[in-house]
């Protein structure tokens, strides 16, 4: 099992950009689907984006499709998500997920969680 830390986040203007990292330790880390989700203070969670262990199959939320990007380097055991555009709204703790299920589409899919960074959008 692969344990996950999240880096980058911080204090960002809107329309800005912003790129946090999560790095796995662990083995086998490109059998594992990943995913970033956020949680803004009052709010659940919500799934931004995933992307299969080749990075063949990536997919996004509707309010960040365009704006963010997921990637992984499998040779660094790291998953990245680059937040350009940003706004106000994507205020929020930011967490990486890995999952087992291929396709995972609830959180209770993904059994391994990183602590979480958070991203503050201002005006």
């Amino acid at each position: 099992q692969v344990q996950l830390v999240e880096s980058g986040g911080g204090l960002v203007q809107a329309g800005g950009s912003l790129r946090l990292s999560c790095a796995a330790s662990g083995r086998s880390f490109s059998t594992y689907f990943m995913g970033w989700f956020r949680q803004a203070p009052g709010k659940e969670r919500e799934f931004v984006a995933r992307i299969s262990g080749r990075s063949f199959s990536r997919n996004y939320a509707d309010s960040v499709k365009g704006r963010f990007t997921i990637s992984r380097d499998n040779a660094k055991n790291t998953v990245y998500l680059q937040m350009d555009r940003v706004k106000p709204e994507d205020t929020a703790v930011y967490y990486c997920a890995a999952s087992r299920v291929a396709l995972p589409t609830t959180p209770d899919q993904y059994d391994t969680w990183g602590q979480g960074t958070q991203v503050t959008v201002s005006l």
